[in-house]
């Protein structure tokens, strides 16, 4: 494989069904001891009270809007 302009590095089909990374999939890069490992990155679902959600976005609106006026009024 050849690095090409600005870092892309072109997979060989083969590499990337051996390792589960799918075309336009993101990937997630780490470099240590003189080598770069790419992992397809996996996406995890996960349970979240909607109701707690809601709370955070309403005192960051909130917080917002008092930092808006807080400005305006110079």
């Amino acid at each position: 494989m050849k690095v090409r302009r600005k870092g892309v590095i072109v997979l060989p089909k083969a590499l990337r069904e051996e390792a589960g990374i799918e075309e336009e999939s993101e990937v997630i890069a780490e470099a240590g001891s003189g080598a770069v490992v790419l992992k397809p990155l996996k996406l995890r679902e996960v349970d979240v009270d909607p109701k707690l959600v809601e709370e955070i976005l309403r005192e960051e609106g909130e917080a917002e809007a008092r930092k808006l006026h807080g400005f305006l009024r110079g």
